[in-house]
């Protein structure tokens, strides 16, 4: 259950994005649930292998490679789904970032443990 509340959270991440930058583009819900679901099999499957071969870079820079390893992502996702468009590489670099924070943010309110304590 808590694996489909999250991906219903990161397709209404997505929905939001358009709202917040108009170079993202969702055509409709269905597009974001499929993004989402796309997205999320990326990050499983293809980002911990860009992360290990990029480690060098990454540790140069203080792990702000990760950002554009990010950003990368995020652009294919929106170049294999159709009806979810990014213009560039840094509209996707400030769109994943966007997208990170209201996932965090809405996980964090919706997904809140109730086994924290009586505080």
């Amino acid at each position: 259950m808590r694996l489909l509340i999250t991906w219903l959270i990161n397709a209404a991440a997505l929905m939001a994005l358009p709202y917040l930058m108009h170079s993202v583009e969702v055509s409709s819900l269905g597009t974001a649930l499929i993004a989402a679901l796309v997205l999320g099999l990326v990050n499983t499957l293809i980002r911990p292998l860009l992360v290990i071969l990029t480690l060098p870079v990454t540790l140069l820079s203080m792990g702000l490679f990760i950002l554009v390893i990010n950003a990368l992502l995020f652009w294919l996702v929106a170049n294999l789904v159709g009806g979810f468009q990014v213009a560039g590489f840094w509209s996707a670099f400030l769109a994943a970032i966007l997208y990170s924070i209201i996932s965090w943010a809405l996980s964090t309110l919706l997904l809140s443990n109730k086994d924290n304590g009586n505080s």
